[in-house]
């Protein structure tokens, strides 16, 4: 044999036993047991206790307490999370969402020309729910929620204090604006 073929099947060789012997040494050193079970197991929250969990940390700060504290212009700043789904001019269009121009005490479901979806209808009971402050309060929380099957599409306000100021700015938007709850 040529001697050159004899150096790279050599090397070659060389090679291979290195990477060989490394890996032996790391797996000796590195060691990882095998688990009992495999893979990750994601424990999420029953549907009845998340909802009375957030039900109850909703009702543990009444919203005329946090209304009692918010600020109309801080709500303005928390609408523009709002704004790319609602209107709230005076007369606005719907956009994916319906205007929200006196939203504060109207009729669940009610804005003239906009589909609501089946489950906003039913919890509407036909127009006999009204928006009052409790209920924007927990549904701006969480939507999904206070309103299984909803079609909005938006997480909810976690802070009581800029979801007290949003409702604040949206009872502002009315003609007419209905009297804020006291303690």
């Amino acid at each position: 044999m040529n001697s050159y073929v004899n150096m790279g099947v050599g090397a070659l060789l060389g090679t291979v036993f290195v990477l060989m012997s490394v890996s032996i040494a790391s797996e000796g050193i590195f060691h990882a047991e095998t688990p009992e079970k495999e893979g990750f197991a994601i424990v999420a929250e029953a549907p009845a206790a998340a909802e009375g969990g957030e039900a109850a940390a909703a009702a543990a700060v009444p919203i005329a307490t946090l209304l009692a504290s918010a600020d109309a212009a801080a709500g303005e700043a928390a609408f523009k999370k709002c704004s790319s789904c609602h209107t709230v001019d005076k007369g606005g269009a719907n956009k994916v969402g319906p205007n929200l121009w006196g939203v504060v005490d109207r009729p669940i479901a009610s804005h003239e020309g906009f589909s609501y979806s089946a489950a906003m209808k039913e919890f509407s009971k036909g127009g006999a729910e009204h928006w009052t402050f409790d209920h924007l309060n927990e549904f701006l929380l969480a939507p999904k929620k206070h309103i299984p099957g909803t079609a909005m599409g938006f997480a909810g306000i976690k802070k009581d204090e800029e979801r007290a100021s949003l409702i604040l700015y949206l009872h502002n938007q009315a003609d007419s604006p209905v009297a804020l709850p006291t303690n």
